[in-house]
């Protein structure tokens, strides 16, 4: 409702003598002008600018006769002051205007600034005018004067000897005696057969009361503390006439203020609550409506140490209260209780280094025009500044102080509630929630913005990337669009009144003193009247409201006298000759628009609707508007000024099912009147002859009668609907919500029978739900089951300031405030009341049709942990407990599991048996998890099962978690069942130990060990630095015969267990030839593959199929099987193989840069997901024809980016026949690709060469498994990978390694049957591989020798020999620069399945950061 802004204004007082220091300020009824009085002074200030215009002094004889000023009244017509003294005097000063034309300030413009001095009435509001004070007349009442009250013509004065005076304003009593209080009786009602209680003790007086029109009687508290309200009962004011009701039960009043638009009087008592009562309509008496007051639980250390309420003011537009202590403090609460703004507290309290501050004192308040402005007489009297040594202090000087408020349109323009923005209206600017207007034309720009700015939001759910259209734009961050109010329009019309914005939240009008301009947030331009005299005619009244394009407004046209009902069309010049103007009969107080209806109030209390349509006239576009229906309310609405708000509203207490015309459902079928806080309901009469719709005209339909009204709701501050529909929302969209201030919210909520089947006669068709939000609501999202709202913030800037200086400024006294937008989901309120009244069909419903919401999820969990909190803290015994209704609701979504398990996780563990007893199992809950392959929820339920069961239960549990993670190569979780499962066993203690926290995102931490490690069949893990080793153990926990060297202080069993699953694991993967899942196992657990397969040589690592194996691994790698070349297989093959070596060089040198520019976007959490990933073709394997061209480029760059290590060539272009071969080889590149001379056949060749690779990544991964299976020595797979690269280098390696080296002859056999096996199959089934099984014929043959004689011969092709150490050289050199180069292998999401598009991304985004990294030994010019 309202917010305070920024810090407040000090106002330059002259300053005197203590005694001169100001003490009450007290404004003229309009707001303009303020007296402000000092025991002997008293001056008139004027509100805008707020400079004092004049003072009067009171000479020292006649103030010694009067006593010092007391309070001061203003007349009705701001023309006299009356001013009461300490000694029983009534002093009359009358104001009167100097001499003619005369002002004390006037703005001075520029020479020719636009500003015309010729308007009318532009002195008056431009200038500060000149006054006189005069005292005209004393009147003497001969007893202390306790409390002054204008009431119409006269003032009433209540006197401590117990009396009432009755004074017109000219001075004179009128001859009418002064009325005793004994004689006044008092009652607890006024029903006539109790016969009141005389008060009946002599020193009783009055010692503050406030008329209240409304109510048309004083409320009043007595000097004893007592509160009643005294009521003539006639029209005469007479004793006689008078009579009292009061409350029995208060005892300690202080002060009272009295709210005439909602009847509510506010009492402040000596214990520092406020009671606020109303009076019951039919027996009298005073009702308690309700109480302000701190909770402890809010201002656990101040609550009970405010002392008595000292000041309680309403605003001008009665819907805030704001109340101030006796110990200082101030706070704003709405009309039924809402605590908006208290001062006690938070940086108004304390400073930025936690000491206290002194809270302000408030001698006095009044608020300034429309409520933005407060002025405040500050309290630090003389007598406070004796505390301080510096008594110059000038903060501790009483002085006036302006605070500044915002506020929400709906205090004054109630019927903007039925549109889902927010607005805010300041003096001289306006706060909209809805963004940029531009937001709302794209849906996906605006979801972009909110992804960025969400991350600021305080909302539970700003991280959800929120994706809904008008949810980004409400929603997208915390910053108001703030629009200054055009200066020319305020200038001449400061206040602004109203304002108004349209349903797109793209134009907003505002109605200052006279006119209306208008703001259009697409163009930034402001549109005023271009005839400043219409605008200076016109005096909205009931407020404005915009229908499509248009204007809708009720005013006064001052020339005419005449009420009128005007509509502007946007888009044309603001003229009233482009107005349409009707004319009405009685003053319009509010007005409201539902879709293409006008619905007005008047101030003879009748409703009219009136129907406005548009129509096109040759050029100029007008509205059209008629009288539809007049409805009379006197009869129910005992004085007009009471109707707080009116709408039409398509709600009724039919659900249109049983409407007999369907069609008619979504009208207008019910007028909704909040009449003082009441809300009152009139439907349309159905029951009586329904016109037929092709009878009649459709206008006819519409004038159906209204039922008499009905009570909905009390302590209504606000009311919304909609008159959208959506079939999917039915619930949301035709319910009607209510604000009820302290009471929280209320809906009223619709129930539907399930699948259209008739309704139960016994179930009502609606029910009123309540629910409590912590956050003032200002508008309603139906659709998204969101409540927009704002809420101050504070800002310290006290350590600016040397702590001591003298002059302790505002800005460290106050903090400064700024309004923030709020939001909050109220769905599982909803949710909750629902099931509590047994309607879980219905909630179901509601839920279903909501589950779409990105917060839908933290709806549930909501739900369970507000329950489950108050069950199971509960002391008494619950007698019909929710949670076990929440539990069975929550399981009729597919998010059950994850719900029950994140509640868990966020509550102590002391109320998890109660959650799982009513939820289920833990166990069973983990069973069902691992059933739904949902490895995240099941790792979750372990954590809750480590500590609700025996570790062995647990180890049970996370063992099987283990071995499905492994299965499906989920290898983060993999890592953390190793470091849990090490933790259950470190002495089975409940809590993990303490386990090294620097988890990388990206894991390529298993690679470390083979990456730098240098690659020699004699070496041994041993050498590698012990640096690498901390590293690796910061990545990964790897488990394996040398886990006990990283883990020292884990339990050699529990290592041993883990091995022992690991082991299982690898075994089965060999097994089933699953190479590609072996390498992502071994490289992301960190897994010691190699000291593995050498134990596992000739058992699980043999392979048993060759042509199987080759197979799989032609399928698992995405390797194409050869095909032979339609043309004649004479072209040398030494040909390809140098097209082959030129690709690979392609590849390693140009990836690094293709992938920086292509994919630099993807982000670092991708990287981490997926190694080895079952990657499909890259960019290199586009068809033959296509990739020439670059390839003719890098084949040029290569061999100069590698020139300096022939031998890495030699090794990556496998030319390793001879060295000669080499030298040649390269030269024919040169040429041919200089002079693009190539032949067909050539052509051909390279395209089938091309066409029988694999993928780059692919070729990688496999050197590298090649690489370690040499260094295991399982020869047999070494050859089937030799085999699939089609290298005949390799298994010419592999046989020098036999010649060299004892073999296992049975390894020996199983080698050479395989490759007769393979040679049988290509014969029959792949014809591709004979040519290359042609070309290693001599060593296969070679092979069939050492199988035979089991004898290593003494010589064999020195050239070849001399050769080995160094291909294990240059093969290491290639296999650690090409997996620099990025295609380091990261593990794999798709478990084993094939070729998956979204993972070439990832695996380009790891090639771009290992290229970063810069862990390769090649460079890359």
């Amino acid at each position: 409702m309202y917010f305070l802004s920024g810090w407040p204004k000090r106002l330059l007082c002259p300053l005197g003598t203590p005694a001169e220091a100001p003490f009450h300020v007290q404004s003229d009824p309009q707001r303009t002008f303020f007296a402000v009085l000092a025991p002997v002074r008293l001056s008139i200030w004027y509100s805008r600018p707020s400079v004092l215009i004049v003072t009067y002094k009171e000479p020292e004889k006649s103030s010694s006769q009067f006593g010092s000023y007391k309070q001061a009244e203003w007349r009705p017509d701001s023309t006299m002051i009356a001013v009461s003294t300490a000694y029983g005097y009534i002093l009359f000063f009358h104001i009167t205007s100097t001499r003619g034309d005369k002002y004390l300030y006037e703005p001075v413009y520029p020479k020719g600034s636009p500003q015309m001095k010729g308007t009318p009435h532009f002195k008056e509001e431009q200038c500060a005018p000149a006054l006189n004070l005069e005292m005209r007349k004393i009147l003497d009442l001969q007893a202390p004067i306790m409390s002054l009250q204008s009431v119409l013509e006269d003032l009433l004065v209540a006197t401590s000897d117990g009396l009432l005076h009755l004074i017109h304003w000219e001075g004179m009593t009128n001859g009418r005696k002064a009325i005793n209080l004994c004689t006044v009786p008092f009652s607890v009602d006024l029903q006539s057969s109790r016969a009141g209680s005389f008060l009946g003790f002599a020193d009783v007086h009055i010692r503050d009361m406030e008329y209240c029109a409304t109510l048309d009687g004083f409320a009043v508290v007595f000097n004893d503390g007592k509160i009643g309200f005294i009521t003539p009962v006639s029209s005469r004011f007479t004793a006689e006439q008078l009579h009292g009701v009061w409350p029995q039960d208060v005892v300690d009043g202080t002060c009272v203020a009295v709210n005439n638009k909602y009847r509510l009087m506010a009492f402040g008592c000596a214990s520092g609550s406020v009671q606020v009562y109303t009076i019951d309509n039919t027996t009298g008496a005073m009702l308690l409506s309700h109480k302000l007051e701190l909770t402890a639980k809010q201002y656990p250390d101040i609550w009970n140490k405010t002392g008595a309420v000292k000041l309680v003011k309403w605003s001008p537009d009665n819907s805030v209260v704001i109340v101030t202590w006796e110990n200082g403090g101030l706070s704003l609460w709405s009309v039924f209780g809402a605590q908006l703004i208290c001062t006690l507290g938070g940086d108004f309290a304390y400073r930025s280094d936690g000491t206290k501050k002194d809270p302000l004192k408030i001698n006095s308040m009044s608020w300034g025009a429309e409520g933005y402005h407060l002025w405040v007489v500050s309290g630090f009297g003389a007598h406070n500044t004796g505390i301080e040594s510096d008594s110059k202090s000038i903060v501790k000087q009483p002085g006036i102080l302006l605070f500044q408020f915002i506020k929400s349109v709906l205090t004054v323009n109630p019927c903007m509630s039925n549109q889902e923005q927010v607005l805010l209206q300041g003096e001289d600017r306006l706060y909209l929630n809805c963004g940029e207007a531009s937001q709302t034309q794209s849906a996906r720009s605006s979801s972009a913005r909110s992804e960025r700015k969400a991350g600021g939001g305080r909302s539970p759910f700003a991280d959800s990337g929120l994706e809904s259209q008008g949810l980004s734009t409400l929603l997208g961050h915390r910053h108001w669009h703030v629009v200054q109010i055009s200066n020319t329009y305020l200038e001449s019309n400061w206040p602004i009144r109203f304002s108004a914005i349209d349903k797109l939240g793209q134009n907003i009008a505002v109605v200052g003193k006279f006119g209306f301009a208008h703001y259009s947030l697409l163009t930034k331009k402001w549109k005023l009247f271009g005839n400043i005299t219409q605008e200076q005619n016109m005096i909205v009244t009931g407020g404005l409201a915009w229908w499509n394009d248009f204007i809708v407004l009720a005013c006064y046209n001052i020339s005419d006298r005449q009420e009128e009902l005007r509509v502007y069309l946007r888009t044309s010049n603001l003229d009233n000759a482009f107005a349409h103007v009707t004319r009405a009969q009685a003053e319009t107080l509010l007005l409201s628009v539902f879709r293409d209806v006008v619905v007005v109030f008047r101030a003879d209390c009748s409703i009219c609707l009136y129907s406005i349509e548009r129509k096109s006239d040759g050029p100029s576009t007008t509205a059209g508007v008629q009288v539809l229906q007049e409805v009379s309310m006197s009869r129910y609405i005992p004085h007009p000024f009471l109707v707080v708000s009116v709408t039409l509203t398509s709600v009724s207490t039919e659900n249109g099912i049983t409407l007999k015309m369907p069609q008619q459902a979504r009208d207008a079928e019910s007028i909704m009147l909040n009449l003082a806080g009441q809300l009152i309901m009139m439907q349309r009469d159905r029951s009586g002859p329904q016109i037929r719709e092709k009878d009649s005209n459709p206008n006819q339909r519409k004038l159906l009668p209204f039922c008499p009204p009905v009570v909905l709701a009390q302590s209504v501050e606000n009311v919304w609907t909609t008159c959208r529909a959506n079939k999917q929302k039915r619930h949301l969209l035709e319910a009607l919500w209510l604000s009820c201030g302290g009471a929280g919210m209320k809906v009223w909520l619709p129930l539907f029978p399930r699948d259209h089947r008739k309704p139960h006669s016994f179930l009502s068709q609606r029910i009123m739900l309540p629910f409590h939000i912590n956050i003032y609501p200002l508008a309603v999202l139906f659709e998204d089951a969101l409540v927009l709202g704002a809420v101050n913030d504070t800002l310290l800037y006290d350590s600016l300031y040397a702590r001591s200086s003298a002059r302790e400024q505002l800005e460290v006294l106050f903090p400064y405030c700024v309004v923030e937008r709020t939001s909050q989901i109220y769905l599982h309120h909803i949710l909750r009341q629902l099931l509590v009244r047994n309607l879980g069909e219905q909630a179901l419903l509601l839920a279903q049709s909501c589950a779409a919401l990105p917060y839908f999820p933290h709806v549930l969990e909501l739900m369970l942990h507000e329950v489950l909190e108050e069950e199971a803290t509960s002391r008494e015994p619950i007698p019909d407990p929710l949670l076990p209704t929440v539990a069975k609701f929550i399981t009729e979504f597919p998010l059950f599991l994850q719900t029950v398990v994140h509640c868990a996780r966020k509550t102590e563990y002391a109320l998890w048996n109660y959650l799982f007893a009513a939820v289920g199992n833990p166990k069973d809950l983990f069973e069902e998890c691992l059933m739904a392959q949902d490895l995240d929820t099941a790792a979750s339920y372990l954590i809750i099962l480590q500590n609700m069961e025996v570790p062995a239960v647990s180890r049970q549990h996370a063992t099987l978690l283990f071995n499905t993670a492994l299965e499906q190569g989920k290898w983060d979780l993999c890592r953390h069942m190793i470091r849990f499962l090490k933790a259950i066993g470190s002495g089975e203690s409940e809590t993990p130990p303490s386990t090294p926290t620097a988890q990388e995102p990206s894991s390529s931490g298993g690679f470390e060990f083979f990456r730098n490690r240098s690659i020699s069949l004699s070496q041994s893990a041993e050498n590698v630095p012990a640096s690498k080793f901390s590293l690796q153990k910061t990545l990964s926990m790897p488990s394996g015969p040398s886990g006990k060297r990283w883990s020292k202080d884990s339990d050699c069993a529990e290592n041993m267990y883990i091995d022992m699953m690991l082991w299982r694991h690898a075994r089965r993967l060999l097994e089933e030839v699953r190479l590609k899942d072996l390498g992502s196992f071994a490289a992301q657990l960190g897994f010691e593959l190699i000291s593995w397969l050498c134990k596992e040589r000739t058992r699980a690592a043999r392979v048993d199929n060759f042509v199987l194996a080759l197979k799989r691994l032609h399928k698992d790698f995405l390797w194409p099987l050869p095909i032979i070349p339609a043309s004649s297989l004479s072209s040398p093959f030494k040909n390809g193989k140098y097209r082959t070596g030129e690709q690979l060089l392609k590849s390693q040198s140009a990836d690094p840069f293709l992938s920086l520019e292509i994919d630099t976007g993807v982000s670092h959490v991708q990287r981490s997901q997926s190694w080895l990933g079952n990657i499909g073709p890259t960019p290199h394997e586009i068809d033959p024809a296509s990739s020439h061209g670059p390839q003719m480029q890098d084949a040029f760059l290569s061999p100069l980016s590698n020139k300096g290590d022939e031998c890495s060539i030699g090794s990556a272009t496998d030319l390793t026949e001879s060295s000669s071969v080499v030298d040649g080889d390269w030269t024919m590149v040169d040429e041919n690709f200089s002079t693009l001379s190539l032949t067909q056949s050539e052509l051909e060749h390279i395209s089938m060469e091309l066409a029988s690779k694999g993928p780059h990544k692919s070729q990688v991964q496999l050197r590298y498994l090649l690489h370690i299976f040499m260094e295991a020595g399982c020869l047999d797979w070494c050859v089937v990978i030799g085999l699939i690269l089609r290298e005949s280098s390799i298994i010419n390696q592999i046989v020098v390694l036999i010649q060299s080296s004892e073999v296992d002859g049975e390894m020996l056999q199983n080698i050479k049957t395989g490759l007769h096996a393979v040679d049988r199959w290509a014969s029959t089934d792949c014809p591709g591989y004979k040519p290359f099984l042609n070309i290693i014929k001599p060593q296969v043959q070679k092979l069939s020798e050492l199988t035979e004689e089991q004898v290593q011969p003494e010589a064999f092709q020195p050239v070849t020999v001399g050769k080995t150490p160094e291909h294990a050289g240059p093969r290491a050199e290639e296999s650690r620069g090409s997996l620099g180069h990025g295609s380091v292998p990261q593990g794999e999401v798709g478990g084993g399945s094939l070729v998956s598009r979204k993972e070439e991304d990832a695996t380009r985004a790891e090639e771009e950061e290992s290229f970063q990294d810069g862990t390769y030994d090649c460079s890359v010019s």
